[in-house]
């Protein structure tokens, strides 16, 4: 499995129903609140040779409420 972190930008008063509906489309790992440029970060884990792109394209940027996302991939966990 391959992880990697995206942070969500939502329109304003929608970040707990991006995170309800995130949560209901069982697509994420961990959905966390945040302060700052970004209201929301999320740990999805996909299989390996998966394109993250298409995945965060089709699966998350759908997600009505969102208005940027920011992906960041890891290499490793210590």
């Amino acid at each position: 499995m391959v992880p990697f972190f995206v942070q969500i930008k939502c329109q304003l008063g929608k970040s707990y129903q991006v995170a309800d509906k995130l949560a209901d489309a069982e697509i994420a790992s961990e959905i966390y609140s945040t302060a700052g440029d970004f209201d929301l970060l999320v740990k999805f884990y996909v299989e390996d040779g998966t394109d993250v792109g298409h995945f965060v394209n089709e699966k998350v940027q759908t997600i009505p409420g969102i208005l940027d996302t920011r992906t960041i991939i890891t290499f490793k966990a210590f």
